[in-house]
């Protein structure tokens, strides 16, 4: 069994433990809610957090409770391990297949 074979058969097994996952960033940022008599109109923006994702190539976010932001935060590395994962599948089938290339030229029946 080549390298190739045991690095894809080892990230295929690491995608067998996928768990929850969602797509974006999270990002933090600080919004003024309108209210006059509020301390962020003196200046003390309040804290929010949200989720920001491409959906077809406009970037939408949404809003992310307090209460989820570990959940949340948890779901996007498990996206970017999950993406890694798939990056290494990938490309050791293609090297699998350029190196079955390489070792069987030559021997096919001719064309002509």
């Amino acid at each position: 069994m080549s390298r190739f074979h045991v690095r894809r058969a080892a990230a295929l097994k690491a995608l067998a433990d996928v768990g929850p996952f969602v797509a974006g960033s999270l990002c933090r940022v600080q919004r003024r809610c309108g209210n006059p008599r509020c301390r962020c109109a003196r200046g003390e923006p309040h804290a929010a957090y949200v989720l920001s994702f491409k959906v077809d190539g406009r970037t939408k976010t949404v809003h992310v409770p307090k209460a989820m932001v570990k959940e949340v935060q948890a779901w996007v590395a498990e996206h970017r391990r999950v993406k890694r994962l798939m990056a290494t599948v990938s490309r050791n089938s293609l090297a699998l297949i350029r190196s079955h290339v390489r070792t069987n030229r030559g021997g096919g029946p001719s064309r002509g």
